[in-house]
């Protein structure tokens, strides 16, 4: 055979005993955590429609390692950190997913379109009817994104790098993406697995948390459903169109951010069916699909190796913890505002994961009492804390380089 070794023919293992040692064992323990990413999601225990694509991800990216030119090892899923326009042209001839990274991905397009999305399943309603106590909620929901931000910057991040991570706390990820890639972009990568990693375990993680902050004589409390007053498609549209003007005037550097988001609204309060089925069906699940299947092929192991992410882990799980731990304190306060008729439970909606938060807040109070009715409230909590995230995000994107000039 002339010297050739049978593992030449099976180059993903051959590749195992050709790295360093770190690098084998990182790859090894990324396809397990992929296997275990895709059976979370398979049981619903995380976000089925991010994890199993991202696990798959994960799995075929760092099992899929090749001899590439001169022995180098490498895949041919997609490459991150290319900046040069003509290596960019030409490694879109062989990533098969470099396309949709580099057209949609970096550029933050994807994270509009999935804004799009979101916008469209939002009922803003829920927002206008109790306007103050919504957004009351959202702004203690941002506890995360602001305390974690000076901690960020004693643990050795820079002012971009700590506002990059700190947005996490927000728990929206398109937030995150378009932050990291403006004040970030050489730590995009691993921000951005770091966050959406995090936001799927808000499912699992802030049911303990509630019940460890709320006791459960708080989360007995009855909401008024008949104190909701009806606001109509007129109102909401208005809303949307004035709300993107205003937003967009303050802070025009997530502008793209703003008018993704209300243009879902707008489309759905305006009733056209057509746009109506674009955006909420295959614009939102394929957006959403191929954005779990490249934060997976994006766990390679030698990104994931990068001696920041240890640090970017820990930041990003503290500004999501600080951040329902926020929510919660802002829910208790207005139940004692409201005369204890405000179910403290409704706070963790303010973290804008939608709608996760707001169906974990009724699943917690479901389980004490199944006839007890908190969504409409907690909607409203969840939309502000969209709206007060993508603001957050506006202040950091301007103010951070500002500042650092100074």
């Amino acid at each position: 055979m002339g010297g050739l070794n049978v593992l030449d023919l099976f180059q993903g293992v051959a590749t195992l005993f050709a790295a360093e040692p770190k690098i084998a064992i990182a790859r090894l323990v990324l396809i397990a955590l992929g296997f275990i990413l895709v059976y979370m999601g398979f049981k619903e225990y995380l976000e089925p429609l991010i994890m199993i694509p991202m696990g798959i991800g994960m799995v075929s990216v760092n099992a899929g390692v090749l001899f590439l030119g001169a022995k180098a090892l490498g895949t041919i899923f997609v490459d991150p950190m290319l900046s040069d326009p003509a290596d960019i042209v030409n490694i879109m001839q062989v990533d098969f997913l470099q396309p949709i990274y580099t057209l949609t991905f970096s550029n933050g397009l994807i994270a509009c379109f999935v804004f799009m999305g979101i916008g469209v399943i939002t009922d803003v309603g829920y927002v206008l009817a109790r306007p103050f106590t919504s957004m009351f909620i959202a702004l203690c929901a941002e506890f995360g994104s602001v305390a974690t931000l000076p901690l960020a910057v004693v643990m050795g991040l820079n002012l971009h790098e700590a506002a990059a991570i700190s947005i996490i706390g927000g728990a929206d990820g398109p937030m995150v993406l378009y932050t990291s890639l403006i004040l970030a972009r050489h730590l995009f990568v691993p921000i951005t697995i770091v966050a959406y990693l995090y936001l799927s375990l808000t499912y699992g993680g802030y049911p303990y948390l509630i019940r460890a902050l709320v006791p459960k004589k708080l989360r007995e409390v009855r909401m008024d459903l008949t104190s909701l007053p009806t606001v109509s498609r007129g109102q909401k549209f208005a809303f949307a169109v004035m709300g993107c003007t205003v937003l967009s005037l303050l802070f025009p550097v997530a502008a793209p951010l703003f008018m993704s988001f209300f243009v879902g609204v707008a489309i759905r309060e305006s009733g056209v069916a057509h746009f109506v089925e674009l955006l909420e069906g295959p614009l939102l699940y394929g957006s959403t699909f191929f954005l779990g299947l490249l934060l997976g092929v994006l766990c390679e192991a030698r990104t994931i190796l990068d001696p920041k992410v240890l640090t970017l882990l820990v930041l990003g799980m503290l500004a999501l913890l600080l951040s329902g731990i926020g929510g919660i304190i802002g829910g208790i306060i207005m139940y004692y505002i409201s005369g204890k008729k405000f179910n403290p439970v409704i706070g963790i909606s303010g973290v804008s994961c939608v709608p996760t938060t707001a169906k974990v807040a009724q699943k917690e109070v479901g389980r004490i009492d199944p006839n007890n009715i908190i969504l409409p409230f907690a909607v409203g909590a969840n939309v502000c804390g969209v709206i007060t995230t993508a603001i957050l995000t506006g202040i950091y994107v301007t103010i951070v380089p500002l500042v650092e000039k100074l």
